[in-house]
């Protein structure tokens, strides 16, 4: 058993290793850009970068009732940002974070139970955010740029088809169908007791709202640092679109698909292709690159005291 937690915990800085060589020219690239950057504004980007880990803390602190120790949460988030960039999206997060409930007493089904509520609000309140500033700034985006003639349909077909296929199941098989609703029963519960005391609630729905405004804010100061001529605003559009487009697609944090989205979105928002993509790396590196190996280390650290 000891050498297992010894393995787990070398594992998370031997996968980065793997991931930095197989895009060793992305982080050449992007350090390049860095170089020239105005860093006064890549360092209002990096302390943006930080205030995430911290707001992503709030939020996860108020999804559940149990009080979670908060030093140890917040390193949690840390740890859960690295093992979110080595695993397909979203699934290293939610891992680590089931875990650390799980270490801190919270019942399984209440644990899971909680980031299902935590999923819930970041994905309302990033799309609620979106809503507002494509409301405030109708034109930030220029659409037909942004997703190209003809995929619509299709795209409305496969989640159609999805969803159909999901409530065959629900239906055909009795196990799934009990299981899903005493899922909910329990999710239904937590999220009335979490919401039945206002610092919970404020927590969380305030932590959701914080999490994609400060990412946002990242991008709009790298824009600002490399002289990207795109309106901060719809700066800020493009990056909640991008993401929330990139949702979709379950790659490790991301790698690959976040860069080609937030392109396609600046160029959409009025940047040009070579300035957007200069951007598009420098964020990256200072939001995805520098944190890795920092995160990955905190996160074996974590794994060897057993608060994960």
């Amino acid at each position: 058993m000891r050498q297992a937690r010894h393995v787990l915990c070398l594992l998370p800085v031997l996968l980065v290793a793997v991931v930095a060589v197989r895009h060793r020219s992305v982080l050449a690239e992007g350090l390049t850009l860095l170089r020239s950057a105005e860093w006064p504004w890549l360092l209002g980007a990096v302390g943006a970068t930080c205030l995430t880990w911290v707001a992503a803390a709030v939020t996860r602190q108020g999804a559940v009732v149990q009080r979670l120790p908060g030093r140890r949460l917040l390193a949690a988030q840390f740890a859960a940002g690295a093992a979110n960039h080595l695993l397909p999206t979203g699934l290293g997060a939610s891992a680590v974070n089931l875990r650390f409930m799980t270490v801190c007493g919270v019942p399984p089904a209440r644990s899971s139970a909680a980031l299902a509520l935590y999923l819930l609000a970041e994905a309302v309140a990033r799309l609620g955010l979106l809503a507002a500033l494509l409301l405030a700034f109708p034109h930030a985006l220029r659409p037909g740029t942004l997703m190209p003639s003809g995929t619509v349909g299709p795209l409305l077909a496969g989640l159609a088809g999805v969803a159909l296929l999901a409530a065959l199941a629900l239906l055909l098989v009795r196990r799934l169908r009990a299981a899903v609703s005493g899922f909910l029963r329990t999710a239904l519960d937590e999220a009335r007791s979490v919401h039945a005391r206002p610092a919970r609630a404020l927590a969380l729905w305030g932590g959701s709202l914080a999490f994609p405004a400060l990412q946002a804010a990242g991008l709009v100061l790298v824009g600002r640092a490399l002289g990207l001529p795109v309106p901060a605003a719809h700066l800020a559009v493009a990056y909640l679109a991008a993401t929330a487009a990139v949702a979709l697609v379950p790659t490790p944090g991301g790698i690959g698909s976040v860069e080609a989205a937030l392109v396609v979105a600046l160029v959409a928002a009025g940047g040009a292709v070579p300035a957007a993509t200069a951007v598009v790396l420098a964020y990256r590196i200072i939001t995805v690159w520098l944190p890795l190996v920092p995160g990955a280390l905190t996160l074996g650290a974590l794994v060897r005291w057993k608060v994960i």
